[in-house]
């Protein structure tokens, strides 16, 4: 049997065979990328690659990513769908391109040698062409060389085969999906690969990006064509075992068994079905994201967090469990992938801490906010605008749990109403943070540039005001202002944010020259480079040094001096979670 470790291992293998280097698996939190509240997709962290700068391990690229992807969070429950997965990918940039990348693909899945996978069971799609791209006739031509009937290849609109660009413009193009046949009876005569009814299981995507879109919607040819390829781990491993659903595959069975005893049931029933899998998925994004550093709040990043969780709990309620079980299940998720994540380990006290924490809080609401629920239907059968807000303020419901229960109970629940009362009352509403739920190319404008090279001298600032222990746990830019967070056990004083403040500046004013090598791990290490050394880098690393004030490990981009930046200022300093702090800063 193929197991999600051994999946791994032969993927990473076979690319390497084939002249790829390994790449380090990023962090969940985007770099550089005010689009998006986490890595969705393994070409995320490498989008300034794509982009044409160059990367310190060559052009073809492979590796395992973790990724998180929030607009599959309703979807959760049904055979296929998580909102925390493993990405196998690997890149090309600009070396080979469709061919070799197709008949790569078809060699590792098919090959007796790797995954030896039925050929009978796969089916491809690719691009269908409209007015302004022709059809991917390449891609077709290269399948129908491997001995692909022509009736296996689906062609496919826009809106199925074609990646990119997330914004207005950027680079972009056609992919070729491939799946496999589940062999579950078709759900009418036009059943085919891309249907949602799950007898077609998508286990690859190779993506071309080959355009560039122009500002007046015009596709023009590059001149860097890039490949982009992902394999979900989970979903390939439960076709590789025969499995009909993920949930069945060796890395969720602990935390399976787990749920039985603490809901006191050997088998679990249909109905029971749902809530397992969601506790399973949610417990399991919950500890990958509490070990980013990151802690329950009701905006980005920990409102995604916090929703997790109180689902997990919720669910949790519908199986019988009273007592606090996730922080249980969150010590199974570290045992099963802290060899490939040690990040996890490390970090299991706040992990545990954290868990605990929020579900005393939630449980402490949960039976008011379901009787306040049930008193809101019973008089009027729909839970309006401001019920779903007060539920929210008032009982900690996020507005996905209050939409659950409307589903489970028949009853209308208004959405959109809701996000508008929410906007009246937040600075930062939850619509705006849905703006970046999904994955994005990283923004690379003139003031997002300017602010990222500013974090790097705000980092160093820091640490020469308060210590040489100061580390960075995360950050966040867009184009109006920077959000730096560190280690640091008290409110920092008025003196010292304007110490941190004329550092900074002093650094802008000297403008200082920003400079970018490529170096072994181990010279970034001499040359003092500040990183966060929770995973295995691979030899070669980017490193980018700002006069001789900083120099840290980054993909960039960042300007060529300081003297573009600006005037420097903190506009707020506040905690976040025990022994973290928060700053955000503008350039003015």
């Amino acid at each position: 049997m193929i197991s999600s470790g051994k999946l791994k291992k032969m993927y990473l293998e076979f690319f390497q065979k084939n002249g790829h280097k390994v790449i380090a698996n990023a962090s969940l939190i985007p770099e550089n990328d005010p689009t998006a509240l986490f890595i969705s997709a393994g070409m995320h962290p490498l989008v300034p690659y794509l982009l044409g700068q160059p990367h310190p391990s060559g052009k073809k690229l492979v590796n395992i990513q973790k990724c998180l992807r929030t607009n599959d969070i309703d979807e959760v429950g049904d055979n296929f769908h998580l909102s925390f997965f493993e990405m196998l990918g690997n890149w090309s940039l600009g070396d080979y391109f469709k061919e070799k990348s197709i008949r790569w693909s078809y060699e590792f899945l098919t090959s007796k040698e790797w995954l030896n996978i039925d050929k009978k069971r796969l089916y491809v799609t690719i691009f269908a062409g409209d007015e302004k791209v022709p059809s991917d006739t390449e891609s077709a031509r290269i399948w129908e060389e491997l001995g692909f009937p022509k009736e296996k290849i689906f062609y496919l609109p826009r809106e199925d085969n074609w990646w990119g660009p997330v914004g207005s413009t950027g680079p972009c193009g056609p992919d070729t999906e491939i799946f496999y046949d589940t062999g579950k009876e078709p759900c009418g005569s036009e059943c085919n690969p891309g249907c949602s009814c799950g007898k077609f299981n998508e286990i690859w995507n190779n993506v071309f990006m080959e355009y560039n879109r122009t500002p007046d919607g015009e596709y023009e040819l590059l001149e860097q064509k890039n490949v982009d390829t992902g394999m979900g781990v989970e979903r390939t491993v439960a076709v590789l075992q025969g499995k009909d659903n993920v949930y069945e595959i060796e890395t969720f069975l602990p935390i399976i068994n787990r749920i039985k005893e603490l809901a006191g049931i050997e088998e679990i029933s249909e109905n029971q079905t749902r809530n397992v899998r969601v506790i399973c998925d949610h417990s399991r994004a919950a500890t990958f994201l509490l070990a980013e550093g990151i802690v329950p709040l009701n905006v980005e990043q920990g409102y995604v967090l916090r929703r997790v969780i109180r689902g997990a709990i919720r669910h949790g309620k519908l199986m019988g469990i009273e007592e606090e079980f996730l922080s249980a299940l969150s010590q199974i998720v570290i045992e099963t992938y802290s060899e490939d994540y040690p990040h996890l380990k490390s970090n299991e006290d706040f992990i545990v801490t954290e868990l605990r924490k929020e579900y005393k809080k939630f449980s402490n609401t949960l039976a008011r906010g379901l009787n306040r629920f049930n008193r809101i239907v019973r008089n009027k059968n729909k839970i309006d605008s401001k019920d779903a807000f007060l539920l929210y303020q008032s009982f900690g419901f996020p507005i996905e749990i209050t939409k659950e229960l409307g589903l489970e109970n028949g009853i209308f629940v208004d959405v959109d109403g809701f996000h508008e009362e929410f906007q009246k009352h937040q600075k930062v509403s939850r619509v705006s943070a849905d703006k970046k739920f999904g994955s994005g190319l990283a923004d690379t404008s003139k003031e997002t540039v300017k602010l990222h090279t500013a974090t790097h001298l705000l980092n160093e600032a820091l640490r020469r005001v308060l210590g040489k222990e100061i580390t960075q746990k995360g950050s966040n830019i867009t184009q109006e202002r920077l959000r730096f967070d560190f280690n640091f056990d008290r409110k920092l004083t008025d003196q010292e944010i304007k110490d941190v403040e004329k550092i900074v500046n002093e650094q802008i004013k000297e403008v200082l020259p920003v400079k970018r090598i490529e170096t072994t791990l181990d010279e970034a290490i001499k040359m003092g480079s500040q990183a966060i050394f929770e995973q295995k880098y691979v030899e070669q690393v980017s490193v980018y040094s700002i006069g001789d004030f900083s120099v840290e490990l980054c993909s960039g981009p960042h300007v060529e001096n300081t003297g573009e930046l600006g005037q420097f200022k903190i506009i707020k300093e506040e905690g976040i979670s025990a022994g973290v702090r928060r700053i955000r800063a503008v350039l003015e």
